[in-house]
């Protein structure tokens, strides 16, 4: 049987699961450039996909596109819009109820097919509330290539950020940060949920002993339903700006390519600024980074969090704190994560990055 020559790549929703099939599908595509990819996912990640040679079809599933109708729909489009060259091989990075009938629908009409194992039982393991099994799972990247693994495809990891030398801000970014001086640490405070989110008082004492660096300056994250407490931070402090509802995603990787550092929780910024190479101080909470979502070529000991014997409590952060007491997060001091973050812009990276 021959080699598929151009596969469906369905990844749709979450925006730090979508970011994390990009250094993936880079690596893939740097050593299968004759293998063409058609990518379905949702509209408004498309700048995480910048330089992949790639078809890209965006789902709406919450219009369009939503039910089985809409997914019967999704299938005719697909189909409509590769008649030059069919669709011969279909990886499901996705696994979900949406995803698995496109594939199914495919595998119907012949098609390979191949889909994600996600780990359950062993994520399950280290996440249950007594006897947890606590090691290194594998990451999603990993995950991921052994999907196009299955349809035929091995590869090794060839990705080191969305930009090939550092992009000019546009005058929309400069208008908010001014032009680059001095030391830029981004700091995105926010998460889906709110047991993967570091106290907003605490994290505004982290702000207050940054500002004790001359010459240093916060760039605030978020987006525009976060942005009442992020202009608040920027009235209050001189050398603190929000990007919040104010740029578009492209505008945010351009911006983040600029910054010394990053401070995040487990969030898509974590896997925003990685995917930029920039280095990111990631703050876990429920969350851990062994269950495999640590950002692209992210260390582990940038990772701030502390050993108790509840956590990690959950695999995505959405189940509510059994104690009651988020001690996983309230038990970090400001300054562990502070001094971690002026480590790295007065030193540099340890491995040159």
């Amino acid at each position: 049987m021959s080699s598929p020559q151009h596969i469906l790549v369905i990844r749709l929703s979450a925006p730090g699961d979508v970011a994390m099939t990009v250094p993936v599908l880079h690596s893939f595509q740097k050593k299968y450039p004759g293998v063409s990819l058609t990518v379905l996912t949702t509209q408004r990640l498309a700048p995480l996909f910048k330089g992949l040679k790639a078809a890209f079809f965006f789902a709406d599933t919450s219009g369009e596109h939503k039910g089985l109708t809409g997914l019967l729909k999704l299938f005719n489009q697909l189909n409509a819009a590769t008649t030059d060259r069919p669709i011969d091989a279909v990886a499901d990075l996705h696994n979900v109820l949406r995803s698995q009938i496109i594939r199914r629908l495919y595998h119907l009409k012949g098609v390979t097919t191949a889909s994600i194992d996600k780990g359950r039982a062993e994520k399950r393991a280290l996440t249950r509330k007594k006897t947890k099994t606590l090691k290194q799972l594998p990451s999603s990247f990993d995950r991921y290539r052994d999907v196009l693994r299955v349809l035929g495809f091995d590869f090794p990891y060839d990705f080191t950020s969305l930009y090939g030398e550092l992009p000019s801000l546009t005058n929309r970014v400069v208008s908010l940060t001014g032009e680059k001086s001095g030391i830029w640490i981004g700091i995105a405070p926010f998460a889906a949920y709110h047991e993967k989110m570091y106290p907003l008082d605490k994290m505004e004492e982290v702000v207050c002993e940054l500002l004790k660096m001359q010459g240093t300056k916060i760039i605030l994250f978020g987006s525009s339903s976060e942005s009442e407490t992020l202009n608040g931070w920027e009235q209050k402090y001189n050398q603190v700006v929000t990007t919040a509802g104010k740029l578009s995603l492209e505008e945010e990787l351009m911006l983040m390519t600029h910054l010394d550092c990053m401070i995040s929780m487990d969030s898509a910024n974590m896997h925003f600024a990685s995917l930029v190479n920039t280095r990111v101080i990631s703050v876990w909470g429920a969350t851990h980074p062994f269950a495999g979502f640590m950002g692209w070529r992210q260390h582990l000991n940038d990772a701030v969090q502390i050993d108790l014997y509840c956590r990690p409590c959950s695999v995505f952060g959405n189940k509510p704190c059994y104690r009651g007491d988020w001690a996983c997060m309230h038990l970090i001091s400001p300054a562990k994560i502070a001094d971690k973050a002026l480590a790295i812009v007065k030193q540099g990276s340890p491995d040159g990055r």
